[in-house]
């Protein structure tokens, strides 16, 4: 366990995080494919975004932002660096290889130990030439209900690297399906549960699968709010109310995962903000209190950056009836 966070900044003191954490978002990055021009976050958009994270410093305290842009997803790390240093907002920036469609051509000829050496040297001497070290090995992924045989070498790397540095694995499970294999896989390759988020799974309306992946010790990312065109916030409030009835709100991470240009506030999206502005107040009016607002937006996510197991007293309502809501 280490309570020291690596930000493109600078080592950052766990404790000195006061206000709240977005678990899973993009600041810079481009998955164009084909026709598809809107999948970017580039130099241009640098200043709509530290203007939005500024805006959310001074509004709510805004103090940390988990950056998954990994290998092959147009990673900018010094560009992260910029905005960090502009806004005033930690960055956490990420390392490894995203879902197979997303893979460069060598890695089918690359083993998994191989992949895991070449993350254990960004994160031991920075990205580059940077010297900017990752904080955090995600968002690497797998798409389908079992990961190809690629994408299981990466998820292995992955946590071989992530045992030998102490960092935490945030996956990609697209449209949240294939997260127990993922676990499964992870956990082979001696990763503890703890250290690993399962990505997106508010787009899976499956109550068990998330109850059965939060039981086994892993965290569930309810990591797309605000895109209602993948699913709604009526069902992601719905899903993530049932995870707290049962007992695992020390298991949630939030977060929007920016990924296009059009989700910026400045393009008339929602942007990073949509959590605290909509999201949260609904969780409010559904009888969530402060003190679990606090574990959902800030103690969860440094949990699980800094390897601390257990709930460290801050699931007050958790596992109790919450007002106007029925468990699933």
């Amino acid at each position: 366990m280490n309570d020291l966070l690596h930000t493109v900044t600078g080592p950052l003191p766990a404790s000195a995080v006061r206000g709240p954490v977005l678990a899973h978002e993009h600041l810079a990055l481009d998955l164009t494919r084909g026709a598809d021009s809107g999948a970017r976050l580039t130099a241009g958009h640098r200043a709509a975004i530290t203007e939005e994270l500024a805006s959310l410093r001074a509004e709510f305290g805004l103090s940390l932002v988990v950056e998954l842009t990994c290998r092959g997803m147009g990673r900018d790390v010094d560009g992260m660096a910029r905005i960090a240093a502009d806004s005033k907002v930690a960055v956490v920036a990420g390392t490894g290889w995203y879902y197979e469609p997303f893979h460069p051509r060598e890695l089918s000829r690359t083993s998994a130990e191989q992949l895991a050496r070449t993350l254990v040297g960004e994160i031991e001497r920075g990205c580059g030439g940077s010297g900017i070290r990752p904080g955090v090995i995600g968002e690497v992924g797998s798409h389908g209900d079992l990961p190809s045989e690629a994408e299981a070498r990466t998820l292995t790397a992955a946590a071989l690297a992530a045992t030998a540095t102490g960092l935490s694995v945030a996956t990609h499970a697209r449209l949240g399906r294939g997260g127990l294999a993922q676990l499964e896989l992870l956990t082979a390759a001696g990763l503890p549960p703890h250290r690993i988020s399962i990505g997106h799974q508010d787009l899976l309306d499956d109550p068990a699968v998330h109850r059965e992946l939060a039981a086994a010790g892993a965290y569930i990312a309810f990591d797309t709010v605000g895109k209602e065109s993948y699913q709604s916030d009526r069902v992601r409030l719905r899903l993530l109310l049932a995870l707290l009835e049962s007992g695992y709100a020390d298991r949630a991470l939030l977060s929007c995962d920016v990924s296009r240009h059009g989700y910026l506030v400045s393009e008339g999206g929602t942007g990073y903000g949509h959590l605290f502005r909509s999201f949260v107040p609904k969780l409010r009016a559904a009888g969530v209190d402060e003190t679990l607002i606090d574990t959902l937006t800030r103690r969860n996510p440094l949990r699980f950056l800094t390897g601390r197991d257990g709930a460290d007293g801050a699931s007050s309502v958790a596992g109790g009836r919450l007002p106007g809501c029925e468990p699933e």
